[in-house]
């Protein structure tokens, strides 16, 4: 059995939420858990085990009871039914499955105090959670494409970070951001703050001040393999929340 010291020096590990999709790989036709390859690798780079999180009807507490931190990934738009609005058109096919396996993970997340970092959608998930409202087609709003060029592409945009936010102590005043979405935060949750902002104003990152180490950002860092600092910042928490425990498990025996 592993001593309590080598407990604490052990990777931590980090959850990433995955999709369920219709998929095809060699003779085979049928749904599959899903994952950007990006994602795992990044999280390993940064110094972390990734462990993948499939949609299912329960068990999200059970699920973060062993990780030491969350990433909720890129993919689909939130269901609109979840912040009070009507299906746009444009706006993704509902995927009640995810938004609700995604919304328990967080909700574990946030009573067990885990570390998390919502990418894009994940973003978007953490808004909604706390009651917030999205906009449903950015351009709609802005007047470009310019966060989304066409629909599997992705399009660099300077972001201005909030120089008193968290974010700012892991990036700095800016960030040249690989953005890929057309929809975007528009009434900020409660107990979220801002903390970046695109030139034409759109929400491009929240933080939950008070909170541990809860952030969103509407970018995809995972496809910055030369840049670690917002990945590596996920896997800093996750590694001080596990020596945590373990310190605290040491002195309860």
């Amino acid at each position: 059995m592993a001593s309590s010291g080598s407990e604490a020096r052990q990777r931590p590990r980090i959850g990433i939420s995955t999709y369920l999709e219709k998929a095809r790989w060699g003779a085979w036709d049928q749904p599959a858990v899903l994952l950007p390859h990006a994602y795992v690798d990044v999280v390993h780079r940064a110094g972390g085990i990734a462990v993948l999180l499939p949609p299912q009807p329960d068990g999200a507490d059970e699920a973060l009871s062993g990780l030491d931190g969350l990433l909720l990934a890129g993919g689909a738009d939130v269901d609109p039914d979840r912040y009070g609005a009507v299906a746009q058109e444009g706006t993704d096919p509902p995927r009640r499955d995810r938004d609700a396996w995604e919304l328990a993970l967080l909700g574990a997340a946030l009573a067990q105090d885990t570390p998390v970092l919502g990418v894009c959608r994940g973003a978007q998930v953490l808004n909604v959670a706390a009651g917030g409202t999205l906009h449903q087609h950015l351009p709609d709003f802005v007047g470009t494409h310019r966060h989304r060029p066409a629909p599997g592409q992705f399009a660099r945009v300077r972001v201005t970070v909030a120089a008193d936010s968290r974010l700012a102590g892991i990036l700095g005043s800016e960030v040249d951001a690989p953005c890929s979405h057309h929809q975007a935060i528009d009434r900020l949750g409660r107990g979220l703050r801002t903390s970046a902002v695109a030139e034409d104003g759109t929400v491009e990152a929240v933080e939950m001040p008070g909170h541990g180490y809860v952030l969103g950002v509407q970018w995809h860092p995972e496809l910055d393999v030369d840049d670690l600092r917002l990945i590596g910042s996920l896997v800093t928490a996750a590694r001080d929340r596990r020596a945590g425990s373990v310190h605290l498990a040491e002195q309860t025996r």
